[in-house]
């Protein structure tokens, strides 16, 4: 998932892609091995930058997508300026640079023992599936529920994992919606269905493109979820 970058007083640290895995036919997960790589909490991002030979430079947002060292997972935009770069061209062994991790705000802590509602929309599901990693990582059991909205069952990224964690996670429920296979978005219906009630105060974390994000957001808050526990993270 990308976003626009902000600026901070970051180091800019130089990484290097260690593996890579094709995870759709246009996501591919890409390993860093970086120096001084601090940790990070589940739901930050770092910003990659490019510089070409002319010293033109470009940089982009991507969230963190492992519980544990550094992996991010890429989503390719055919006119995108970055992504097909990350996606089909860069190659093991090759350098980029890299700051972070960024953000304070969208971060689930696996102290808080409240239950969890993950709302995904695309590769909006990147930094969800870091705090579904990070809980087996921590042996935590706090329950975790996620919905998963994507076009089509070739369209899910970690498909794989994901079932075989709904399968062997304890406490984690996994749904999909397949959009196109059914014509229509998510709506009410779904979020009623298979999210936790209001009365249950769970956090609330929906990240993707802007329109499902507020759709979702806005459907949470109307049944009866407090806003404030609502967080959400868009891109486009």
């Amino acid at each position: 998932m990308a976003r626009a970058a902000v600026p901070g007083r970051l180091t800019w640290r130089k990484a290097v892609l260690r593996e890579a895995r094709q995870e759709t036919p246009t996501a591919r997960t890409l390993v860093l091995d970086v120096e001084d790589w601090p940790g990070h909490l589940p739901g930050q991002h770092v910003d990659l930058r490019l510089t070409a030979e002319d010293g033109y430079t470009a940089q982009r947002s991507y969230s963190i997508a492992s519980a544990t060292g550094l992996e991010i997972t890429v989503q390719r935009l055919d006119d995108g300026e970055v992504s097909p770069y990350l996606t089909d061209v860069w190659e093991v062994g090759q350098p980029i640079e890299l700051r972070g991790p960024i953000g304070g705000w969208f971060v689930w802590r696996p102290t808080d023992p409240a239950p969890v509602q993950l709302m995904a929309g695309g590769s909006g599901v990147v930094p969800l599936m870091a705090m579904i990693r990070s809980r087996a990582e921590h042996g935590v059991k706090t329950p975790f529920r996620l919905l998963y909205s994507v076009r089509t069952p070739q369209d899910v990224i970690y498909a794989d994992e994901l079932r075989r964690r709904a399968r062997d996670d304890r406490g984690l429920d996994v749904q999909f919606v397949y959009t196109r296979v059914r014509g229509s978005r998510v709506g009410v219906a779904d979020v009623n269905t298979h999210a936790w009630p209001a009365d249950f105060q769970p956090n609330v974390f929906v990240c993707g493109p802007t329109g499902f994000v507020e759709t979702v957001a806005d459907i949470m808050v109307a049944l009866g979820h407090d806003a404030r526990g609502v967080k959400t993270e868009r891109y486009g």
